[in-house]
């Protein structure tokens, strides 16, 4: 796990748990509704709003076992599981993952059904084969050096026809232009960033077959432009981005907006079938 430290790192640098929970159970006493949380847990372009379209690719019946690879903070998680979905949410920074624990405990949803959450590298997934309906990625997959090794463990972990759905940043026809930080990388080191092109082909050579590709990238544009405009606000949110990356997201968020408009980045929504 040392060579992931620089990675943890950066997502540690400016995080705040304690105050976190102090802020929430001050101003959300009787526990915190999914739309209090998202400005804190929907850590992706689109939030909650991208969350819910991307979960609507699945069905609590069919994809009752859902891994969510990437899982940050748990907003896609919480969001899922009132929805009836059981999720495992596995994420590399391991105090992330304790803060989306105590964030579940304090949430309204917290036992509408249970959720688990583990530490662990996504390239050695540590579950049995066959043990999950469905993989979520959601921003997450451009923070991994070893794509293919990581579709090869999600294809080892989802039964035979088990689903597997992305809202992902990939790079833009002027991705020479990216701007950093952002929030996934501080430097070109931890982005690593693929076309279309060569997800879509990363997917059919590891067994996917790729039923649904939707280029996002003007409605993401559009998202981050509102959230742009109530970041300049002067005002004191109860949540936002800020208590997990610290006074480094007013740069992130400006290049965030920047790299969309310029066409350095785009956004995505694929599905795929084992």
């Amino acid at each position: 796990m040392a060579t992931h430290q620089p990675l943890t790192e950066h997502y540690h640098q400016g995080l705040r748990d304690g105050d976190i929970l102090t802020q929430i159970r001050t101003h959300y006493p009787d526990g915190p509704t999914l739309h209090q949380l998202a400005p804190l847990d929907q850590l992706h372009i689109g939030g909650i709003a991208a969350s819910k379209k991307l979960l609507s690719l699945l069905d609590p019946q069919t994809h009752k076992h859902v891994l969510d690879i990437g899982s940050g903070v748990g907003g896609l998680m919480r969001q899922g599981a009132a929805l009836g979905f059981h999720i495992t949410g596995l994420d590399i920074t391991h105090r992330f993952n304790v803060l989306n624990q105590a964030l579940t405990d304090l949430s309204l949803h917290s036992t509408n059904p249970p959720l688990r959450c583990v530490t662990g590298d996504a390239c050695a997934l540590p579950f049995p084969e066959h043990d999950f309906d469905a993989v979520l990625f959601q921003h997450s997959l451009m923070n991994m050096p070893e794509p293919a090794h990581v579709l090869a463990q999600c294809r080892r972990v989802l039964r035979p026809g088990g689903k597997l759905v992305m809202h992902e940043v990939v790079s833009g026809e002027n991705i020479a232009d990216l701007r950093f930080p952002v929030p996934w990388a501080a430097t070109p080191e931890h982005s690593h960033l693929l076309t279309i092109a060569e997800l879509t082909k990363l997917l059919e050579t590891n067994g996917f077959q790729l039923s649904h590709c939707e280029d996002w990238s003007s409605t993401a544009l559009e998202w981050r432009q509102r959230q742009r405009q109530k970041e300049q606000t002067p005002h004191t949110a109860v949540l936002s981005p800020q208590w997990i990356f610290g006074e480094r997201f007013l740069k992130m968020g400006k290049n965030l907006l920047e790299n969309l408009a310029n066409n350095a980045i785009k956004v995505v929504e694929i599905s795929a079938r084992c």
